[in-house]
Parts: C-alpha cells; sequence; structure tokens
C-alpha cells in the first residue's frame, strides 16, 4: 500500500481497477461506513455501449468520452461526499473526473489478469461484462503509480481489511 496524500472531508472517492478487482464491493462497503451515496459507474453508460459489451467489443475513449462527464457530473452533485466505483483506466479518464474535483481520491485495486478473469467468469450471465473482455482491460490499464491521491490496494486481500484500510486513509486520525 502507499499514501501520497490525505484528503480533507468531504471524502470524495473512486474505487477503481480492471473487470473483476472488486471495485463495487469495495464501493459500497467504504461508502455504507462514511455514511456518503455509492455510485456504481457501470450503471451510467449509454445503451450503445451497454451492448458493445454485452457482444465482447471493447470500448474505446469515444465511447468513455461522454460516460466520464457524467460521473464527473454525478461525483459533483454529492458535495458531502461519494464513493465512485469506476474502471477509469487510463490516466486522462482519471484525469477528467479530477477536473470537476481536484481534491478527488482514488483506491486503486491491483490484482493479475488471471485471478480477474476467474472473478468475472464467476459472475451472473446477465452482468454486463463477460470475461472475454478482461485482457482488453489490462492491455487499456494505465496505473496511477505516482499519481497524487491514490491508495495502492491488493485486490485478493479480504474486504474487511481493504475497507479499513480506505477509511483510515481518508479519514485519517486527528492528534489529540
Amino acid at each position: 500500500m502507499s499514501d501520497t496524500t490525505s484528503p480533507a472531508a468531504p471524502p470524495h472517492l473512486v474505487v477503481m481497477g480492471v473487470a473483476g478487482c472488486g471495485k463495487t464491493s469495495l464501493a459500497e462497503r467504504v461508502a455504507a461506513t462514511l455514511r456518503v451515496p455509492v455510485v456504481e459507474g457501470d450503471a451510467f453508460h449509454t445503451p450503445a455501449s451497454r451492448d458493445k459489451m454485452r457482444r465482447g467489443v471493447p470500448l474505446d475513449d469515444a465511447d468513455r468520452a461522454g460516460w466520464l462527464a457524467t460521473l464527473s457530473d454525478v461525483l459533483r452533485s454529492h458535495p458531502d461526499g461519494a464513493v465512485l466505483a469506476c474502471s477509469a483506466l487510463k490516466r486522462r479518464y482519471r484525469d477528467r473526473l479530477r477536473e470537476g474535483l481536484p481534491a478527488l481520491r482514488f483506491a486503486y485495486l491491483e490484482i493479475d489478469e488471471a485471478t480477474a478473469r476467474a472473478r468475472v467468469a464467476q459472475r451472473q450471465a446477465q452482468h454486463l461484462f463477460p470475461p472475454t473482455l478482461v485482457a482488453s482491460q489490462f492491455a487499456t490499464l494505465e496505473p496511477p503509480l505516482g499519481e497524487a491521491g491514490v491508495l495502492r490496494l491488493q485486490a485478493t486481500d479480504p474486504l474487511p481489511v481493504l475497507t479499513d484500510a480506505v477509511v483510515r486513509w481518508l479519514q485519517p486520525e486527528v492528534p489529540s
């Protein structure tokens, strides 16, 4: 784990990583702990993008541009904080999200491709993202190494451990 900066309240956080890393599960737990809304990024994909993914066609930058703008707006609409589950695979995608909230933080869930593929394969058949697209996520991924406001986590760590690490990072103890 690494910690490059500590944000001030209210927390605005993106839980990011490739498909199968556990973004949604961690985002839901952290949001519940912090008592802020959770935003599922996949819910904001256009019907055309959803159709592409269901057919096993990777999204490109053009597919993601409007989606990222919408997610940035949604985050800003929660002035008291929110946790977004979003792949945020490229630096420019993260920078687009930061445009609206310069103090935005990212919890990056690192995982290997085989484990991610196995996790995606275990999902229910109606899930938006098929296992065949996992490789494209790794091909697109620009890990946020060296970026400010990023907490690196091992996606295979237990969910309670991950949740505690993120909450501690977002809300460091105030010295007495």
